[in-house]
């Protein structure tokens, strides 16, 4: 079986109310040295074995269906065997 890993976030440029409102909630945490919080998405995708093109099947599959690719980025990341 292979194990994919596709990590969403929006842009550097897009506004993050969800980050915002965590950097915002630090402070009444007693956590005052954080600068920044990005809020996005993990997906994990596991293929049948007999899948021989995993990579290109996970970039269709992030560009298509799981990112917005005006707002988002996205990274795919294949899991080695050991990590499944």
């Amino acid at each position: 079986m292979a194990r994919v890993v596709v990590d969403v976030m929006l842009k550097s440029e897009i506004l993050d109310p969800q980050g915002e409102a965590v950097l915002g909630a630090l402070p009444r945490l007693g956590v005052n040295d954080v600068t920044s919080v990005r809020i996005g998405k993990r997906v994990e995708i596991e293929f049948d074995d007999a899948v021989q093109n995993v990579e290109e099947q996970s970039q269709i599959i992030a560009d298509k269906l799981l990112a917005n690719p005006v707002i988002e980025n996205f990274t795919v990341s294949v899991l080695d065997e050991d990590a499944v």
